[in-house]
């Protein structure tokens, strides 16, 4: 069963007003500036700076024209739209739990011969993919959903290609903060807008995993201060389109004030087979 409440009420804005449908009909994830304080928050600056971090983690994954890749996770299809516009003879796949946002996802991309594409309903942690069939799979900032990081770790390992890479983005804690993050407060503090999230894997807990998985290299990118102008985009955002929920305020300035702190990272990492 799929409990993602802030889907449920981005999907209901996105029905109700058209304006929401430019910042939030592609990709729902943070944004990514090269310059945070030159960041104008406007909606063709957020625009531009979600786009980026999907160019950063596909960068990060040295696509090439011609392979097949696999963005797990693939929300409203924004990444993939991306691949589609950026590459040739691709061959791509899109996983996600939620049908919803497959059906969302079809309408943002083209099913053309030079790069086809797949939307599949399935689980992360159990990918129905052959083995050794992808060259590259994506996860943009949906991991700390995934009900078991090993299992995934595995399951990416059996369908990547020899040489094949894995990337993603994850909110990434330091040592002391992640025991914290396990804590279930009562209601109403613990509403979970943003659904079941386990963001107590640490960067440690990352390299071990993909150690005994069986990657080899690894590549790791600290974008934090990059990402940090998203908070006061939501803000302003919700406010303009009269948005109001006590658990989406909570848990959005928690994130935010733990990050300026410098005590939970927003992190790129990519490992290869």
């Amino acid at each position: 069963m799929v409990n993602l409440p802030y889907f449920d009420e981005l999907l209901k804005l996105l029905a109700q007003d058209t304006f929401v449908e430019k910042p939030f009909g592609k990709h729902v994830h943070w944004g990514c500036w090269d310059d945070p304080e030159r960041a104008t928050l406007s909606t063709d600056d957020f625009i531009k700076a979600t786009e980026n971090l999907t160019r950063m983690l596909c960068a990060f994954a040295e696509i090439n024209d011609g392979m097949t890749v696999l963005d797990v996770g693939c929300g409203f299809g924004g990444t993939l739209a991306y691949l589609q516009e950026t590459y040739s003879n691709l061959k791509l796949y899109g996983l996600n739990l939620d049908i919803r946002q497959l059906y969302r996802a079809k309408n943002n991309l083209l099913q053309t011969a030079d790069s086809p594409y797949l939307l599949v309903n399935g689980n992360a942690c159990s990918l129905p993919f052959l083995d050794q069939s992808i060259n590259c799979v994506l996860a943009v900032e949906c991991i700390f959903h995934f009900s078991d990081r090993a299992l995934f770790f595995q399951e990416v390992f059996r369908v990547l290609k020899p040489g094949g890479t894995l990337v993603f983005s994850d909110f990434v804690p330091k040592p002391w903060l992640a025991p914290l993050t396990q804590i279930k407060l009562p209601r109403p503090f613990g509403f979970h807008f943003y659904g079941h999230c386990q963001f107590d894997f640490t960067i440690e807990k990352y390299r071990n995993l993909a150690k005994e998985t069986g990657f080899s290299e690894k590549n790791e990118l600290d974008i934090t201060l990059n990402t940090l102008p998203t908070y006061r985009f939501l803000r302003r955002f919700a406010r303009d389109v009269g948005f109001y929920n006590v658990s989406a305020i909570m848990e959005t300035t928690t994130a935010e004030l733990v990050s300026r702190l410098g005590w939970l990272d927003y992190l790129i990492l990519s490992y290869r087979k």
